[in-house]
């Protein structure tokens, strides 16, 4: 027993010296994480309130015309997403990957950087001289880790005073991100340490995903294996003092004590750390899968929108500037989706969690109209929820459907704590061996999100061990804030302790190995050091 407890001793001390750097790194950039909001990103909003109005004075082609100038028979193929809005101050389609120019019908060649840069300069509202061209990217760069099929991008920096960067597509023409000094300064003390968003490592997926995998699981280890000694080695003493059964002082006791404390959240942390990246079979588990189409009724037949007259629709929109438009089929019906200028300014929404177990698709949108292609009427509600599950039926005929509800609130798996996340939204409950649960957005007919049982059991396993995010608790601030910081500093004071501890016993064996190679005589054999 003795010689297990010295192994676990040992295992504990020289695991702690190899990882605790990275261990206390964690704890620190967990506290700048809640508030620095992840990487610098472009936002919808932000993207939209920018965007110049679309002149319908100067749109001479139908949506089934783009399609036929990008190489499309409107009738036969799927263009996918098709939508018009206004690039380099011209009216233009953009159909599938292929920019048409609605008041010519051209068709879009790449953007030259000489272009990207008055782009990017009318999207900033300053002058062409305030905006310098840095370099055409072909490859992924710190700020664009997520975009390698955007590729080629034209970066710009800009002469203001958040030190703005801006990258072009240029395929199309779009500004795909937007960096300020700010944001990445925030970036540098936060998400990119914390996850290990360094490029030079995230260009290789694979070794970045063994790294972080193996390195969670050391630190789940320590974890372990420090709470165990925090077990073995409280002395039992009569009378009981406490302060005469931690069997320490200095550094060690004060790691000890706080190891004990808070050892449990490093271990939580560090398991749903682990499970952020879905190492085991069954974290990749998935339920049941529909069809694209299940509540349109097929692609969208482009023939049927008319040509956009400008006198009709100021009638339609009360004379509102439209942003962009979206041709779209839903429940057989076509719509024209229009996203307007924004009655105010709005800011921009931060990301709420950087990880989630299942994706949910979809965002509030309050400046959006839906308008209905045949009598130019706007939909002022929601679709029936009964439309919806009667498609789910049929798409799914052997499935048990076991409970359906139309949710004005968001429940434990489907939620935003700022709101930017559809409402209402119909939830269909099937008895499917993997207990799918569907979330649809009943006002653009859309599958937000499916959720198989063990995606929810790893919801709670990751955000809700990772962010604490308990109804109860998450949705109350400040006693969330204040909580998460307790936690989050009592973790990096017992891992420092550790890390301090370890650095004092690096330098003593180096001291001690250094004596022995100048006291021992040239030819004698040297004693092997001990620690």
């Amino acid at each position: 027993m003795a010689q297990l407890k010295r192994l676990v001793i040992l295992a504990h001390r020289y695991l702690g010296i190899a990882i605790s750097l990275l261990v206390v790194m964690w704890f620190a950039t967990g506290v700048t994480m809640m508030y620095a909001g992840g990487m610098p990103r472009l936002s919808a909003e932000m993207r939209l309130e920018r965007m110049p109005d679309v002149d319908l004075s100067r749109v001479r082609l139908t949506p089934a015309e783009a399609a036929e100038r990008a190489g499309l028979d409107p009738l036969d193929e799927s263009p996918g997403r098709v939508r018009l809005s206004t690039l380099m101050e011209r009216p233009a389609y953009r159909v599938g990957t292929t920019t048409v120019f609605a008041d010519t019908g051209d068709v879009l060649e790449d953007v030259s950087p000489a272009q990207g840069r008055a782009i990017v300069a009318k999207f900033m509202r300053v002058s062409d001289s305030q905006v310098q061209h840095v370099r055409t990217l072909d490859r992924i760069d710190q700020w664009t880790l997520t975009q390698s099929r955007s590729m080629p991008l034209h970066k710009f920096q800009v002469d203001d005073t958040d030190g703005t960067e801006a990258y072009v597509q240029a395929s199309s023409g779009e500004i795909t991100m937007l960096t300020t000094r700010k944001g990445r300064a925030l970036a540098w003390v936060s998400t990119i340490p914390h996850w290990m968003y360094f490029v030079a490592l995230r260009e290789n997926q694979p070794l970045w995903y063994r790294i972080m995998v193996w390195t969670s699981a050391a630190v789940c280890l320590l974890a372990v294996l420090g709470l165990v000694l925090s077990v073995t080695q409280f002395k039992r003493v009569r009378p009981f003092k406490l302060a005469n059964a931690i069997p320490y002082s200095g550094w060690m006791r004060w790691h000890y004590v706080t190891g004990a404390v808070f050892g449990v959240f490093t271990l939580t942390w560090a398991f749903s750390g682990l499970l952020s990246m879905e190492p085991f079979e069954w974290t990749n588990a998935r339920g049941l899968e529909v069809s694209r189409d299940v509540f349109t009724g097929g692609p969208a037949n482009l023939s049927k929108f008319a040509a956009m007259e400008p006198a009709t629709w100021r009638r339609v929109l009360d004379g509102r500037g439209i942003k962009e438009v979206d041709f779209v089929r839903i429940l057989d019906d076509h719509y024209y989706v229009v996203r307007q200028t924004p009655a105010a300014h709005v800011a921009d929404p931060r990301p709420e969690r950087l990880h989630q177990p299942y994706y949910i698709t979809g965002r509030a949108e309050p400046e959006r109209v839906l308008v209905n292609a045949a009598t130019l009427e706007t939909r002022q509600e929601g679709f029936r929820p009964e439309a919806f599950i009667a498609r789910l039926k049929q798409e799914l005929p052997d499935e048990s459907m076991v409970a359906a509800d139309l949710l004005f609130e968001y429940d434990s798996y489907y939620y935003s704590r700022g709101r930017q996340k559809p409402l209402p939204v119909l939830r269909v409950q099937f008895a499917d061996a993997a207990q799918t649960w569907f979330y649809v957005d009943t006002e653009m007919g859309q599958v937000l999100a499916s959720i198989p049982r063990l995606a929810r059991v790893e919801r709670w396993l990751y955000n809700g061990l990772h962010s604490l995010d308990f109804a109860f608790w998450y949705d109350t601030r400040p006693l969330w804030d204040i909580g998460m910081l307790v936690l989050l500093a009592g973790g990096m004071l017992s891992s420092s302790f550790g890390l301090v501890m370890g650095l004092k016993r690096l330098r003593r064996n180096a001291a001690r190995a250094a004596k022995s190679i100048v006291e021992t005589p040239v030819g004698q054999e040297q004693p092997v050091a001990r620690s």
